[in-house]
Formats: C-alpha cells, sequence, structure tokens
C-alpha cells in the first residue's frame, strides 16, 4: 500500500494527524503530511480511518 495526500486539496483540518499520529503529521503551516518513511502505510490499521475522517478526501491509499 502506499499513501499520499494532495497537498492541494488539504484544508489542514488535522484530523489525519489525529487519527492516525504514527503515518501521518502537520508540516509549518498546518497542512497535513505523510511521515518520511511512512508512505507504506507503516502497518497502521487506522490509516484507512484517517482517509475516510478526512473531510475533503485528500487522502489516498494505492494498493499494491
Amino acid at each position: 500500500m502506499r499513501v499520499t495526500i494532495d497537498s492541494d486539496n488539504c484544508i489542514g483540518s488535522g484530523q489525519c494527524a489525529l487519527t492516525a499520529s504514527s503515518v501521518f503529521t502537520q508540516d509549518d503551516d498546518g497542512f497535513g503530511m505523510v511521515r518520511p518513511g511512512r508512505e507504506d502505510g507503516a502497518g497502521d490499521p487506522l490509516v484507512r480511518e484517517a482517509v475516510r475522517a478526512c473531510p475533503v478526501q485528500a487522502i489516498a491509499i494505492e494498493e499494491d
């Protein structure tokens, strides 16, 4: 699996970082980003919940 955030779509609500903090964080401007080295979802079962929690559907999961 590969996790990405569309930075053009992200509004910085922080739901991803609150839901799956081992995979997501926020940059200096408050926008969501995938933690370096965690693009594979790091086996965190909450990644899919973070996708559902994003109010603008800026997070995508690509299955291998």
